[in-house]
């Protein structure tokens, strides 16, 4: 019988032929998650040096068909970790994104010092930045929320699995009895949807697999921050603070909404690639 390394070269020829850019990575990824094993472990290094189970076999080809078929390496994995924490994804729920901690770091930086924080996260998908935010903050009470079915079993499951205290409110974040329910907040935080129409015929194949509603944010790419910083400015504290993630480009923009909304103090923070990714502002101090 043969070891598993065959099989490896196989599956990552048959990513990199698919357009698969980390395919070594995907590849070990994938076939760890076949073996359950973690694939930086010395368990997983010794495991392909063993002869090949059928079954296992079987299980790594069918990941690598569904990834090579442009499935999110991870919704296959089912689990992706967010700021140093683990949170489950899967079809219905956008994909914690690295750029996204940039908005977390911001928010934990101008909030560090505060004390029995109210936090708000609005289009909370999986949950990843309210967690990261409770985890990393002196929170008295953490707010998601979250209009998806999908999206908030995932939430659900994610508060439960981080230990968190975090709550769920069911609802569009634009709907103002929505807003009525929530508490008035310290901080708000919001990745919401930014992409603009044309960024939605030239998505990559694997964003394809993301819901439509947590990506597209109207012809302009604009429509949640105008009504976001409408309706939810009432619900922030005087010298609070609300957090945006942003798309490229797009920081003079949701500047100057916020400048227009009375927000004070507004700025903008680039990410690990040199992208602004985050504007916040906060409520004048009485």
């Amino acid at each position: 019988m043969s070891t598993y390394k065959k099989l490896i070269e196989t599956v990552r020829l048959g990513l990199i032929k698919a357009g698969i850019e980390n395919a070594e990575y995907e590849t070990k990824e994938l076939l760890g998650l076949a073996l359950g094993i973690d694939c930086r472990s010395g368990e997983f290094l010794k495991a392909v040096e063993d002869d090949v189970s059928g079954e296992v076999a079987a299980q790594f080809l069918a990941f690598a068909d569904r990834r090579k078929k442009g499935e999110p390496l991870q919704y296959i994995l089912g689990e992706w970790e967010f700021y140093g924490l683990p949170f489950k994804v899967g079809v219905g729920v956008l994909i914690p994104r690295q750029d996204t901690e940039t908005v977390v770091e911001s928010a934990v930086e101008k909030n560090r010092k505060k004390d029995s924080l109210t936090v708000i996260d609005l289009c909370s998908g999986s949950g990843c930045i309210a967690i990261a935010a409770e985890k990393n903050l002196d929170c008295k009470r953490v707010v998601c929320i979250e209009k998806s079915a999908a999206a908030v079993r995932y939430l659900a499951d994610n508060i439960s699995i981080n230990g968190s205290k975090a709550e769920i409110i069911r609802g569009d974040v634009l709907d103002g009895e929505v807003v009525k329910k929530a508490p008035q907040a310290d901080l708000i935080i919001c990745n919401p949807p930014y992409l603009t129409a044309e960024d939605m015929k030239r998505l990559q194949r694997e964003v394809r697999f993301e819901p439509e509603s947590a990506l597209f944010g109207g012809a302009d790419g604009m429509d949640f921050y105008r009504d976001i910083t409408r309706l939810w400015k009432q619900k922030l504290n005087a010298g609070g603070m609300m957090f945006f993630e942003i798309g490229a480009g797009q920081e003079q923009e949701v500047m100057n909404i916020m400048i227009q909304r009375g927000f004070v103090n507004v700025r903008t923070k680039k990410d690990l690639c040199g992208i602004y990714r985050t504007v916040f502002g906060e409520i004048p101090k009485e």
